[in-house]
């Protein structure tokens, strides 16, 4: 019996780490009312494999925005609508001429009844402008 060996992968290389922590989305000022504050705070990740040509600062600030999106798309399926806290972790990764987008993307979910206005960027996009993966 013989068996095939797969070919050795290299590893994934980190290139550039960018790290927001926890952020109050809503000034303590305001007199807000929530019917339910989750326990806890909800992360995902989500990984963009980036092709070679694509390479740009956009694509780097959709992969946050995205990540926003999917993360607000999930707390919605558990019955909440805003998040009271963002942080997020974004990792670029390099194997080969490949190139890796991963976003760790948090916050603490709540539902309110009332509106709110809902920003529309994830905190602290300016800390991107000199992030680059060439």
């Amino acid at each position: 019996m013989f068996f095939k060996l797969r070919p050795k992968e290299s590893p994934w290389e980190v290139v550039e780490r960018k790290i927001v922590d926890s952020v109050p989305m809503y000034d303590e000022d305001e007199d807000l009312d929530f019917d339910t504050v989750n326990d806890y705070d909800i992360r995902g990740t989500y990984v963009f494999d980036v092709k070679l040509h694509e390479k740009n600062d956009a694509e780097i600030r959709n992969a946050v925005i995205i990540s926003r999106q999917q993360l607000l798309q999930e707390v919605a399926k558990k019955g909440f609508n805003h998040l009271l806290s963002e942080s997020w972790n974004l990792t670029i990764l390099r194997r080969n001429k490949r190139y890796r987008i991963e976003v760790q993307y948090c916050g603490r979910p709540v539902h309110t009844s009332r509106y709110l206005p809902s920003t529309q960027l994830p905190p602290f996009m300016e800390v991107l402008k000199d992030c680059s993966y060439s």
